[in-house]
């Protein structure tokens, strides 16, 4: 029997339209999209992974450096690829705060994403200058209390984690304080060292050396439980503000309408590979904590995220540049 050409062009684009499965997957190079320069957390997590994910499928694992505008510029072109995890997308925590502190992003958050899941999570911890007499959390809204408008605490630009923790801080426990943002984590770090700024909340693993040598002073880590890193020192909500929980997570996303099966056979491939002891050793040194849920806890959390700032925002006022 003749196949028509109208039959044979049908069944060509039925094939090109079919959906990928998750044994299907990968058929050609896989790239991941890093909304940040190289370097930064998100990068340091895609190269640590390239390697084992490329041997695990059996593909060449590409990472597309796409920096610019807090994440968005990257962002759209993952929300605008190819639905087959083919390409994928990094992001970290600021991903759920963008789309209330811009006006407009070229791209709907969350539905313009599939979660895949949280490849490392890493909490803030809150430290000051050695000479600001406040030795806990605590002493430091009776502080602010006592002097509103005058302590200042230093972030790495407006909008980012540290603002954000230190804007949900002061919403909490009612007290006033004065944001002096730097352009970038080093420069905010070296303010509050330096005593030009007071307080400061950054990541664990960047001021353990400061708080070793007594350069900085550590009261409390923004995380539900203790860090191992730092075993002694309390969360903020065991230090005095119930219900304070910010957990600094960086994540893997997929354009909307990835087939189900893929997203599953990514996440398990991930999971199994960021629990294997060469590179866990890798991520934990890098300071993060891995525990790498499922979609659909991790589409869930992200809702829950959503709503935190976007009440904390709206409620400090908070705009990007």
């Amino acid at each position: 029997m003749k196949t028509t050409g109208h039959a044979a062009l049908g069944v060509a684009m039925l094939l090109l339209t079919a959906p990928v499965t998750a044994a299907d997957f990968p058929s050609r190079p896989v790239r991941i999209v890093v909304p940040s320069t190289p370097g930064g957390a998100l990068d340091v997590l895609a190269r640590i992974l390239a390697p084992r994910l490329t041997a695990r499928w059996g593909q060449q694992i590409v990472i597309d450096n796409r920096a610019g505008a807090g994440g968005i510029v990257g962002s759209e072109i993952a929300a605008k690829a190819g639905a087959d995890g083919h390409t994928l997308l990094l992001v970290a925590a600021g991903y759920t705060a963008n789309p209330f502190l811009y006006s407009k992003l070229p791209y709907r958050t969350p539905a313009d994403f599939a979660p895949v899941t949280v490849l490392g999570w890493a909490p803030n911890v809150l430290v000051v200058h050695p000479q600001v007499p406040a030795r806990n959390v605590k002493e430091l809204i009776a502080l602010a209390k006592d002097k509103p408008g005058q302590l200042n605490f230093a972030s790495s630009g407006i909008g980012t984690s540290g603002h954000l923790c230190m804007a949900l801080l002061a919403r909490s426990a009612g007290i006033e304080l004065v944001h002096v943002p730097y352009k970038g984590a080093g420069a905010a770090t070296a303010a509050v060292v330096g005593g030009q700024s007071q307080a400061l909340f950054t990541a664990t693993g960047a001021v353990i050396p400061q708080l070793k040598a007594a350069r900085l002073r550590g009261l409390a880590v923004t995380s539900a439980k203790r860090v191992p890193s730092l075993p002694e020192m309390p969360t903020v909500a065991e230090a005095g503000v119930p219900g304070y929980a910010v957990d600094g997570w960086y994540a893997m996303l997929a354009p909307a309408n990835t087939p189900l099966p893929v997203i599953t056979r990514i996440h398990a491939d991930l999971a199994e590979v960021l629990r294997a002891s060469d590179v866990a050793a890798q991520v934990q040194a890098a300071g993060f904590e891995i525990n790498p849920i499922a979609p659909a806890e991790f589409a869930r959390y992200i809702d829950g995220e959503l709503k935190k700032w976007q009440a904390v925002i709206r409620d400090a006022g908070i705009k990007a540049e």
